[in-house]
Order: structure tokens, then sequence, then C-alpha cells
């Protein structure tokens, strides 16, 4: 009788001890998944029983456990980017190949010309709400608008203007156009560049197309030089053209000196003559006289039988 009681506490205890271990366990269980960890390069989206709750920015977090809460981490800071014409593919550690796709690649010019044109979009994802839960088909969803966008401004230029000089207004369109559609769809992510890696002409006219790109980097080439020479010379035409200026100018205050000082000159003459005209009439003409005969002037230049030096003047009296 006394060993079936012994039986019946050691079954009892064992019951009790399995029932606490449950309870720990549940506890245990319950503890972990009410914890969760959002990285610093993350944002972690926070449903309850499926619906949308909160948004939470990086560090350590509670929530309800068993499932009651769930948490989805969303990369907002990385950068994506999906490939199109093409896809790198890694062989080993440190090597790769490029895997060309035809079919996505090719497309038609606005001049009905086919060009193969590969590039990749960059982007990062704004809204990780929007991301989760407004569009199904996300990645489908990207494809099939960097698809269309890129087709439509191959389609809208000719083909000489796609390999060449519209590159770089290609690539501000799409980046755009790109943004555009996916905030219409409330997709979450902003594309922030659109790379135009290869847009070559088909095969089969591979060779005429590569002598027209080579054609339009010879006139690059020359209007560079040509810019190159112009940028040479100016400075030193325009030095010259500024010296030159300056030596008229300077010729030109010399002149306007100069006039003024006669003017002056003959205003100062002026004046004493309306003072003492007699006086000034005979000083004006004896420094005449001894301007046109110095001392450089030859005596033979004298007929020395005249009484007077000229005839048209008599120094003694008179006025002839």
């Amino acid at each position: 009788m006394a060993e079936e009681q012994k039986v019946k506490k050691i079954r009892k205890l064992k019951g009790k001890s399995i029932f606490l271990i449950i309870v720990l366990a549940i506890v245990a269980a319950g503890g972990l998944s009410g914890f969760y960890i959002v990285d610093e390069t993350e944002q972690a989206v926070i449903t309850r029983f499926g619906k949308y709750v909160d948004t939470v920015n990086p560090g350590v977090h509670l929530k309800l456990p068993f499932g009651i809460e769930k948490n989805y981490n969303v990369p907002v800071t990385s950068l994506l980017s999906k490939q199109y014409g093409f896809r790198t593919i890694k062989q080993g550690r440190n090597s790769e190949y490029k895997n060309n796709i035809t079919e996505e690649s090719t497309m038609l010019t606005g001049d009905l010309n086919l060009v193969n044109v590969e590039w990749t979009i960059h982007y990062q994802i704004e809204n990780p709400k929007n991301w989760l839960f407004s569009v199904q088909e996300r990645e489908n969803t990207i494809d099939d608008v960097s698809r269309s966008v890129i087709n439509t401004l191959i389609g809208d230029r000719a083909i000489l203007d796609v390999i060449g000089k519209a590159r770089t207004p290609i690539r501000e369109d799409a980046i755009r156009m790109m943004n555009e559609n996916f905030e219409r769809l409330q997709l979450g992510i902003k594309v922030t560049d659109v790379q135009l890696q290869n847009i070559v002409a088909p095969d089969v006219v591979q060779e005429a197309f590569e002598d027209v790109n080579k054609a339009i980097q010879d006139m690059n080439r020359y209007i560079n030089e040509g810019k190159e020479t112009y940028n040479a010379e100016y400075p030193r035409a325009k030095g010259e053209a500024d010296r030159q200026v300056q030596i008229a100018e300077g010729y030109a205050s010399e002149r306007i000196n100069r006039a003024k000082g006669d003017v002056a000159k003959f205003n100062a003459v002026y004046d004493e003559y309306r003072r003492a005209p007699k006086v000034t009439r005979e000083r004006i003409y004896l420094e005449t006289m001894e301007e046109i005969f110095g001392s450089n002037v030859k005596p033979e230049l004298i007929d020395s039988e005249l009484k007077n030096v000229l005839p048209v003047k008599t120094l003694t009296g008179g006025n002839n």
C-alpha cells in the first residue's frame, strides 16, 4: 500500500514538473518572439493580425508574441539595382561574365531602325508600407515600367541621336518618367539613377554604325581642337587689342592736352594783344623773325645792301 502511494506521489511530481516545463517553455517562446531588432540600414513594418500598425526605426523593439504582431524589416538605405538587356552572372569569387538578352534589349527607334539597348536602374525604398502592401507583384511592376519608359524614349528619337548625343537626355527623362509612374502606383520606391550601359546597332549593320560612331568621334575631336585653339589665341588677341586701345587712348590724351595748351597760350597772347595791340604785334613779329632767322641761318642768305632785313616790314617806322 505504501508502495502504491509512493508511485502516485512520484507520478504527481512528474506531472507538475512537465506542466512547469511546458509553462516555462511557453513563457520563453513568448519572450523570444516578443523581441526584434531593426538594423541601421532598415525600417520595420509592424502588423497586428495581418493589419498594418506602425513603421519603426532601427533599434531593439518589443511586440506582442506568438505571431499576434509581426515585423517585416525593409532595407531603406540600401541602393538596389536591376539590369535589363543583359545579366551579370558570377562564375566564382572574383570572376563574372555578361549574358546578353536580345529579346529584351532590341528596340525600334523613331526612324524605324533597330538598336540594342542595355541599361541598369538604381533605386531605394522610400516608403516601406507601400513597398510591402500597395503592389502585389513588385519586381514585375518595376520591370514593366522600366522597359516601357526606355522603349518610349528610344522610339521618340532617331538612331544617330540614340547612339550619340541623346544619351544624357534619355537618362534624365528615364529617371523622371519612372519616378512619376512609381509614385502613381504608390510602389514606395524612388529611382536614383539610370545607366545606359551599351547602345549598339544589331550585328547585321554593326560595321556601318561603327563608321558612323567614328565619324561622330572625329567631329567631336575637331570641335574640341578648335575650342582649344580658340582658347589659346583669344587671350593673346584680346591682350594685343587692349594694348592698341591703350596706345590710342594715350595718343588721344596727348593731343587733347597739347590742344588745350595751345588754346591757353593763344588766349594768353590774345589777352596781351587786347591790352597793347602795337607792342604785341611788334613782339610777335620779332619772335617770328627770331624763330625764322635764328643763329643757324647762313649770312649769305641776306642781301647786305638792303636797308631792311625784309622788304615786307620796315623796322624804323611806318606800317608797311
